[in-house]
């Protein structure tokens, strides 16, 4: 009898847990991914920011102050006037942590989508999503690239990437030998920046996947993207890798939009996986001064 009651007991508080539990609804999910759609376009991370500040007191070259000067001004009068930062607003890309616990009402992907038709539509947002071969535009800036990932806890992460096409025309994927190693990839990240010069409109961010397999070394450089300026590597290693690699890149004397300065390129990130014994995938994902990204948790 004590042992029913027991069970009775158990399975009445568990009720009464799954009762108080979050249940995420497809209709939170796209008015969030409406307002990060919104706001990405028309406000630069604080970081990014103060990256563009912190090259102007560097910078030495009388045309790369100025054109750094504008691009502090086009910030500040995209934020007064609540409009976009540029007016490639981008292909919608969403990096989604999802909670192995997470209780969703819905369906995820579709919810995104509509969260991007909504967003893309009332902010006024260039559409630029289009068939590869018909050029024939969807309308809505639809679909969204999603990248999903299984996290412990309950929560959902949704981190919004807007994408430009002119520096993402510049970005490139290969296979080095494994012989090359780190003076291998340092001579195709320099040779990749100097190749792009101006064309996605320098100063620049640049992610780097390092290793993995072809594809996997995409989405790790892409990713790389996200990493705020101020936050360094947690790895020794690749902070020094980081560090040195940047030094490199800003002594090109490309500069801002490519006109010369050592204003190049605001930051650099790793992010590394294990590879094949015969392999080195390298990654290189340009990003434009206009960095525009922005999450939320739910």
């Amino acid at each position: 009898m004590l042992s029913g009651q027991r069970a009775c007991l158990v399975r009445e508080i568990r009720l009464q847990n799954a009762m108080l539990e979050k249940i995420i609804t497809a209709e939170e999910i796209s008015a969030a991914v409406a307002e990060l759609c919104v706001k990405a376009n028309r406000r630069l991370p604080p970081d990014v920011l103060r990256g563009l500040e912190e090259s102007l007191a560097r910078e030495h070259n009388p045309g790369a102050r100025e054109i750094l000067g504008q691009l502090l001004q086009n910030a500040a009068l995209a934020g007064e006037k609540d409009l976009p930062l540029c007016q490639d607003t981008g292909l919608a890309v969403f990096f989604v942590e999802l909670g192995q616990e997470a209780r969703l009402r819905g369906d995820l992907y579709a919810a995104i989508n509509e969260g991007v038709r909504r967003g893309y539509g009332r902010g006024f947002l260039r559409k630029s999503s289009c068939d590869p071969f018909t050029r024939e535009n969807s309308g809505d800036n639809t679909p969204a690239i999603i990248h999903l990932e299984l996290v412990p806890g309950s929560n959902l992460r949704i981190c919004f990437l807007a994408k430009g096409g002119g520096s993402e025309n510049m970005s490139r994927v290969t296979m080095l030998a494994p012989a090359q190693g780190w003076p291998g990839i340092k001579d195709f990240v320099l040779g990749r920046v100097r190749a792009a010069g101006g064309n996605p409109c320098p100063p620049l961010l640049i992610g780097l996947g390092i290793g993995g397999t072809f594809e996997r070394a995409a989405l790790l450089a892409k990713k790389a993207l996200l990493r705020p300026l101020d936050e360094p590597n947690p790895e020794p290693d690749l902070r020094e890798k980081e560090r040195e690699l940047l030094e490199l890149v800003n002594g090109l004397g490309v500069g801002p939009m490519g006109l010369g300065g050592r204003a190049t390129c605001l930051g650099l990130h790793i992010l590394k996986a294990n590879c094949h014994i015969a392999s080195l995938p390298l990654a290189v994902n340009i990003q434009c001064h206009s960095a525009r990204h922005a999450a939320v948790l739910l």
